[in-house]
């Protein structure tokens, strides 16, 4: 450190020599000279060979020193050292049965103890704490491990150099305590200790601010920091149409295109789905921390925008990330299953564990929500038999909007009457003993995980589900009936499994599914929705709102979108028709403020069905021409004028148009949103020779608009023209018809 202070000084005074020579050189040949000399002078050695400098330059030397230990210091307080554990405590002081370690506060209620070493040979010995002035039998124990089964807590046994977690129990905090003993509590002898520092400050989660409110409905309580990996984000909203969104970490200002993905909630780097005030887990993949981003955001990598972000302050204390943080989500991750059949081909998969006393289960399914997926025992074992058999009915239930899993017992292939037929056990007088655990639907694949006992107390409409042997299982998938039970399904092998199948589920690593569903290709898809058209009209309102997934922009377009696109007169990327020579107002909604990129959406009318002149450059942006809703300035370049205040449809919950056939109730689902201001106006008077094609666009952004048919006066529907319109549509023709010839005589004769 003392030695980059000192090469700081010599290149200051170097610096400053350079600086005087600049300054006199243009008088005259001397003071260069002189200044020269000095600067020689200031460096003659000695004899020893070392440098002269003045008690000045000396203090100029402390004082850089100081501050290199200054960033020194922040550079600790940024990154702790690596390998890091926490706020270190003390080691064990040894007093028998060669007990090791050292001991480092996690957090508020958790130790952890590096390298703990114990012979093993104490007959009644615990990790031990209390408050007295020293180590006694007014203690408690610290059981470990935590989970463990039978009344008391285990006796601890024989360790060489683990590495072992101990959370306080009881709610008691580190401050509450003053030293961790491992005690045998029969003949109350103190093995070893390590006393707690009164004054010990714990590191703690930190609490950040809500993400920023940018795009798709994006928003948040305040984000928590648990430990070095982990973000806590509760209450967490957004609308999942995002076509390529992920949570996003980096550095710098602002999220960029330069950040790393970061798992969902799940542990899946799949495209984010909607959020409905759920509170979810993250954490950084690999080995990052916290230390090492400046912000957390929702980043669409596909149109390289951000949906919104939270930023990571540079004085973060927060607990290492030693696998300690446990926090109970209304999201929770999925497990990692070791057994998967595809029942269904393409169509039904299913995923399963044991624990314990249940049997864990998770279905995937490519069915409309208006469908189920049911699996279950087979009536008969050896063959797939419907009758008699007893399934789980999962689906989504579009009026409560919940997942669902249902316990049936099938007595007869009927409609169920409340005695008979394919019925719920609830509604034959029985229980449903299945419980759901979670569900999720994204990509046209419906997942729903749930539990069951494997043996449970109802002879009659529960089979025990056997785990000594192999047994035959079923599964269909089927239509929902108005009391959202199942109805008939078809007889055909994409519908039921017409084959025996058999499944051992005790067995481990029963993996014969070769791809995920959500590999599969969506054949038939929702039905899009037919192209809206406007005509005759002469006042238009654009603003953003939601492309309507597969029903809306790509459908119609053939282009990918990028989440949001215009809506003109409220209505999703209608066709306009326009007639030359007439003019049109357009009152300009799609933002003003070019700091919030995902906010800022100028109109203009161009001939390019891809838009985004603003993006574009050199050849690329001379490919289109803009007839409205642009300038261009000195230099050429292409200038925006149509932006007015952002206004946008948004949804209320979640993305629902998969589930809606018409747009009309896609509308209902969506609610407009204004922010304070004036919008932005456009007017235009179609000009004679505009080509028959023409399209609405964003300025700024790709594939936001749509068609505009460019007609002659009074070709249009609708269109209503009198007599001296004609005659001045002929006086503009004949007009633009000279202009023209005269512009091309000019660039002739120049």
């Amino acid at each position: 450190m003392w030695r980059k202070a000192s090469r700081l000084v010599r290149e200051t005074t170097s610096w400053k020599t350079r600086r005087q020579g600049q300054t006199e050189a243009p008088t005259t040949a001397g003071p260069a000279t002189t200044t020269t000399t000095s600067a020689t002078r200031t460096r003659t050695p000695t004899g020893r060979g070392l440098a002269i400098i003045t008690w000045s330059q000396f203090a100029v030397v402390a004082a850089v020193a100081a501050l290199f230990h200054c960033r020194d210091c922040q550079a600790a307080g940024r990154a702790p050292p690596e390998p890091y554990y926490g706020r270190y405590i003390g080691d064990f002081t040894n007093f028998a049965h060669g007990i090791k370690g050292q001991v480092y506060a996690v957090d508020e209620s958790t130790l952890f103890v590096k390298s703990f070493a114990y012979d093993g040979t104490g007959p009644d010995a615990f990790f031990w704490v209390g408050k007295t002035a020293r180590p006694s039998p007014d203690g408690y124990i610290i059981p470990y491990p935590e989970e463990y089964t039978g009344i008391d807590p285990p006796i601890l046994q024989a360790h060489n150099r683990t590495d072992i977690i101990l959370r306080l129990p009881m709610g008691k905090r580190i401050k509450d305590i003053r030293w961790l003993s491992v005690w045998c509590r029969r003949f109350t002898v103190d093995f070893g200790e390590v006393f707690i520092p009164s004054n010990l400050d714990v590191p703690k989660p930190r609490v950040l601010p809500e993400f920023k409110r940018l795009a798709h409905g994006l928003r948040s309580s305040n984000i928590s920091v648990l430990d070095a990996r982990t973000f806590y984000i509760p209450n967490l909203h957004y609308d999942g149409a995002g076509p390529d969104a992920y949570f996003w970490v980096g550095n710098g200002s602002e999220p960029n295109i330069m950040g790393i993905k970061v798992p969902n909630e799940a542990g899946s780097l799949e495209p984010l789905r909607g959020y409905q005030g759920e509170d979810i887990e993250i954490q950084l993949p690999g080995n990052m921390t916290v230390y090492d981003i400046d912000w957390l955001a929702v980043w669409c990598v596909e149109y390289r925008h951000n949906f919104g972000h939270v930023y990571v302050p540079r004085d973060l204390d927060v607990p290492p990330a030693l696998g300690q943080t446990k926090i109970t989500t209304t999201t929770t991750p999925r497990p990692v299953y070791s057994n998967c059949r595809e029942i269904l081909p393409n169509k039904l998969q299913v995923k399963w564990e044991l624990q314990d006393e249940y049997l864990l289960v998770e279905l995937f399914g490519r069915i409309n929500e208006d469908q189920y997926m049911a699996f279950g025992l087979s009536g008969a074992n050896g063959r797939p038999q419907m009758s008699q058999s007893d399934v789980v009915v999962a689906f989504y239930d579009t009026n409560a909007r919940v997942f669902r899993a249902e316990d049936y017992f099938i007595s007869d292939l009927s409609q169920c009457d409340g005695q008979r037929g394919a019925c719920p056990d609830e509604r034959i007088g029985a229980r449903n003993d299945v419980i759901v655990v979670s569900g999720d639907r994204k990509n046209g694949v419906t997942s729903i995980r749930y539990k069951r006992l494997l043996q449970t107390n109802e002879a009659i409409y529960d089979s025990p589900i056997p785990i000594d042997r192999e047994v035959s299982v079923i599964a269909a998938i089927g239509p929902l009936n108005a009391r959202k039970e199942a109805n008939a399904h078809s007889h055909t092998a994409s519908d039921h499994n017409q084959d025996d199948i058999r499944i051992n589920f005790s067995t481990r690593n029963d993996h014969a599914c070769r791809s995920s569903l959500y590999d599969v290709k969506d054949e038939t898809g929702p039905k899009p929705w037919p192209t809206r058209k406007i005509e005759g009209v002469r006042k238009f309102r654009a603003s953003i709102g939601p492309t309507g997934g597969k029903r809306g922009y790509t459908a119609i377009t053939g282009s990918p979108s990028w989440g949001i696109a215009w809506y003109v007169n409220d209505l999703l990327i209608p066709e306009i028709t326009v007639e030359r020579g007439l003019t049109y107002e357009f009152i300009i909604e799609g933002g003003n403020d070019p700091s919030q990129p995902a906010r800022y959406h100028p109109f203009y009318i161009t001939d390019s069905p891809e838009g985004g002149l603003g993006q574009k450059m050199g050849l690329e942006a001379r490919k289109q021409k803009a007839y409205a809703g642009v300038e261009y300035d000195e230099d050429g370049n292409a200038v925006p004028t149509a932006a007015g205040r952002y206004c946008e449809w948004e949804h209320q919950t979640v993305d629902r148009s998969a589930e809606i056939e018409n747009f009309e109730e896609y509308m209902k689902t969506l609610e407009f949103k204004c922010e304070d201001g004036e919008p932005g106006y456009l007017n235009w008077t179609v000009p004679a020779n505009a080509p028959d094609l023409l399209y609405y666009q964003c300025f700024t952004h790709n594939t936001l608009g749509w068609k505009i048919n460019v007609v002659n006066m009074g070709a249009s529907r609708g269109s209503i023209v009198n007599s001296h319109q004609i005659i001045l549509y002929g006086i503009f023709t004949v007009f633009s018809l000279v202009a023209t010839r005269l512009l091309m005589c000019s660039h002739i004769l120049a």
